[in-house]
């Protein structure tokens, strides 16, 4: 099923690299990343698919991720390292995620069903294998989930969250494992949606348990169930796709960005809404995004 005029555009901002839509159930907004710029987007979605600018926070560098705590706070993937950043005082890093001597940065990440946060990473020297998807603990230690990915990208839980699904995107491939939220402990890794067009991005769950995932390069956002079977698809106007996330109060929106990075100027010529943050009524809802649970400890131990 292809869905041929369903998006509307919802916001007018122009993103070089837009990314990583989370919905703010605190403060009932949608946040979005331009990651190249390192600025974190806020909006208020309306009852029309629309979402009007609230503010925007600068960060020195690029910003991969970013997620919402418990109390409200941010946590803040900036280009190499996780940062907390609270609602009220100063933000203060939690932990080094890309090391001083590899050239790279963060990249997707989000909380798991257990409140802890996974990060993963982007090489900036070239095509690698050698990329990590990592996951911030409660007492502040990182444990590596994979290290040989070519780009890790989306993630997506199952709606019992006993099955994680992650994306590396060079590959053009869907990891599929079990997961446990109470202790963290991972499965072995199985592939179960491979692509041979475009490249699958990031990615969020429905209620259903399907998967949604942008697909950059074709302009697309497609639905797969959770045994890797495509079965629908829903066009954007602009080429590069980045990421998806329901958002809400009913998580009945589909939020999606997109991207001007890599377009010559005859292909930005040919398609003027790319950058652009659209949104589509799908018909499904959304799974809710779990919030952090890391700052209460983070504040105890770092008191």
């Amino acid at each position: 099923m292809i869905d041929e005029d369903a998006v509307i555009l919802a916001n007018p901002l122009t993103c070089e690299l837009g990314e990583g839509p989370v919905w703010d159930p605190v403060r009932q907004l949608v946040l979005w990343v331009d990651i190249r710029r390192g600025v974190i987007f806020s909006g208020r979605l309306d009852a029309h698919g629309r979402i009007s600018y609230v503010e925007h926070v600068p960060f020195a560098g690029t910003v991969g991720a970013v997620a919402v705590a418990e109390d409200g706070s941010w946590i803040v993937a900036d280009a190499h390292t996780l940062i907390l950043h609270p609602v009220a005082g100063s933000a203060r890093e939690l932990a080094r995620v890309v090391p001083a001597d590899r050239s790279g940065r963060t990249n997707d990440g989000k909380p798991d069903p257990g409140g802890r946060f996974l990060i993963g990473t982007l090489s900036l020297d070239g095509d690698s294998d050698r990329e990590v998807l990592l996951r911030l603990e409660q007492d502040g230690t990182l444990t590596t989930i994979d290290d040989d990915l070519t780009l890790s990208n989306g993630l997506a839980w199952s709606p019992d969250g006993s099955i994680l699904y992650s994306v590396d995107t060079l590959r053009r491939v869907v990891f599929a494992r079990s997961y446990d939220a109470a202790t963290g402990a991972t499965g072995e890794r199985r592939t179960i949606i491979e692509v041979d067009d475009g490249f699958p991005d990031g990615m969020c769950s429905d209620a259903d348990g399907h998967l949604w995932i942008a697909m950059w390069g074709l302009g697309e956002v497609r639905r797969y169930t959770p045994e890797g079977a495509h079965e629908r698809t829903i066009r954007v106007p602009a080429p590069h796709v980045s990421s998806v996330a329901f958002a809400g109060p009913d998580l009945d929106t589909l939020v999606i960005t997109t991207a001007t990075q890599d377009l010559r100027e005859e292909q930005l010529a040919a398609h003027p809404l790319s950058g652009k943050l659209f949104t589509v009524r799908p018909g499904v809802r959304g799974l809710p995004v779990p919030l952090w649970s890391g700052v209460a400890e983070t504040l105890k131990e770092n008191a």
